[in-house]
């Protein structure tokens, strides 16, 4: 499913009108059905409306024309001279209905005896803070701790970067038209949204299924399409064969839970390329792993292992996982530089690799395969140059930019995980929960993603599955383990369930 900026709505919403010829109070009309829909469903017995001046208070009003028969109050929020002309037009179908509009705000009183507020003041077009009289109405509101159904939006939420402007309204459930917005899962609005609910409201498909519309969520119907399939004749060879290059004096977990995922995932074959210095940790925790000992100085790869790893790269792997735990220093650094501009296989670059790139950021340019970084806003920052405050207020145009000008996929961890190609396309991340914040989470996604890239996968669709398997990991983990005591490891051991959840919706 697509996911609008508030300008491509606006264009969507225009040439349904134009082009299509369906009027725009048709469109009202239909909204404030689905509205009123769930509120009779709510149960709803005594309604307060808050009416903006624009078409989501036009909304707002058709809404409490709808619902004449339920204890209605409608609040004209501002004056005549402020209202859209569908806004105006729906006032005059209400006074006409005989149904009561007040112009002035509510008292706390009146808020207080309403059971449900329905918050139709300002619309997806909001790009000013939200300030004064109307600010003192929103903070109460918050405050009296009603039942809130948003119509769209929450009123003072971003459309587009999901940030308060000045203050917003927090609201229960949220129901929105055609496609939902990008302010309804960048936080802070994820919060403030609550229940989302999309309605059709005879949007031509060919608008909102546009393959100008780049930003999507990542919907189980298309993680289904993506898994790799498991032929009866196959053999671990025909699944893939991950080579790990990580791991350093002190961080050899990293190193294994990168690659006890990639095999979780369902690669064929995994290979550790280690320090030689490591040879005896590494040879008594491997099982299903294989390793490559490498020339090492006192803690971590030397450069001298760069012909090696060539070797090995070139005659046996079909991809190759670099950075988790693999230590920072101008040996690794080498490596690194060498793998982006030589290796002939896509390439993942994660944690300690990441940290290597602040230097070497413009490499990414020359790079010989399909490559992915796996940021989060920290270490993005370092590379870019820019705040960690601006790339969370930017999460989608930021990685767009950068998979675009560094030719690589990228894969920008955090809430939610944003994942872009160069081209523009991009999803949001719609699994994981709060305990999967603990050191080796990123060790276990470098490993997914690795894993299904040896299986077939291009280097952005098996970034969009394998970020959703690990957020379904964690989701399956957590009904067991709770949030708190979460770790790394109980997403590796949950990585077949997720996986199995979705084949067997496949075969139904």
């Amino acid at each position: 499913m697509k996911v609008l900026t508030s300008e491509e709505m606006a264009k969507i919403d225009s040439l349904t009108i134009e082009k299509y010829g369906i009027p725009s109070l048709v469109l009202m009309e239909k909204a404030a059905l689905s509205v009123s829909k769930h509120l009779i469903d709510l149960g709803v017995n005594k309604l307060i409306i808050l009416a903006g001046p624009g078409n989501n208070g036009g909304d707002g009003i058709a809404v409490g024309r709808i619902l004449k028969n339920i204890d209605t109050k409608i609040y004209q929020l501002f004056s005549d001279d402020k209202l859209s002309n569908d806004c105006k037009l729906q006032i005059g179908i209400a006074e006409k209905f005989k149904i009561p509009i007040f112009k002035r705000y509510p008292t706390e009183k009146e808020l207080s005896e309403a059971d449900v507020i329905l918050d139709a003041i300002f619309g997806t077009g909001l790009k000013r803070k939200i300030e004064g009289k109307l600010e003192k109405l929103v903070n109460l509101l918050n405050s009296l701790k009603k039942t809130v159904i948003a119509v769209d939006i929450p009123s003072g939420i971003s459309s587009d970067t999901g940030e308060i402007l000045g203050c917003a309204i927090k609201a229960n459930s949220t129901v929105t038209f055609g496609l939902p917005k990008r302010g309804h899962f960048l936080f802070p609005g994820r919060d403030y949204t609550g229940k989302l609910c999309i309605e059709d409201i005879g949007f031509p498909e060919e608008l909102t299924e546009s393959e100008e519309l780049k930003v999507s969520l990542i919907s189980r119907k298309f993680v289904c399409s993506l898994i790799p399939s498991r032929p009866l004749y196959s053999h671990k060879g025909t699944y893939g064969h991950v080579l790990v290059i990580a791991g350093s004096v002190g961080k050899t977990g990293a190193a294994f839970m990168c690659a006890k995922s990639a095999l979780r995932a369902g690669s064929g074959l995994v290979t550790m390329a280690m320090p030689s210095v490591l040879n005896v940790v590494f040879h008594s925790k491997v099982l299903e792993e294989m390793i490559l000992p490498l020339p090492s100085n006192k803690k971590t790869l030397s450069k001298r292992a760069i012909d090696e790893i060539a070797e090995f790269i070139n005659e046996k792997a079909d991809v190759v996982a670099f950075g988790p735990g693999v230590g920072i220093n101008e040996d690794t650094e080498e490596i690194l530089k060498f793998l982006i501009t030589n290796c002939p296989r896509p390439l993942v670059i994660d944690a300690d690799g990441i940290t290597l790139l602040v230097k070497n950021i413009k490499l990414l340019k020359k790079n010989k395969a399909e490559t992915i970084i796996t940021p989060h806003p920290g270490e993005l920052s370092r590379m870019i140059n820019l705040s960690v405050k601006e790339i969370e207020r930017n999460r989608i145009e930021i990685a767009q930019k950068v998979a675009n000008e560094m030719n690589t996929t990228i894969v920008l961890k955090g809430v939610p995980t944003i994942i872009s190609d160069p081209l523009g396309n991009t999803f949001i991340n719609t699994t994981g929960n709060p305990g999967m914040a603990t050191g080796g989470s990123g060790d276990v996604l470098t490993g997914i993603i690795s894993s299904f890239i040896g299986q077939g996968l291009n280097a952005f669709h098996a970034s969009v599955l394998g970020v959703y398997i690990h957020g379904l990991s964690g989701d399956i983990a957590s009904k067991y383990k709770g949030y708190h005591g979460l770790i790394a490891g109980d997403l590796i051991e949950h990585i077949p369930q997720a996986i199995k959840e979705i084949t067997d919706e496949m075969d139904k």
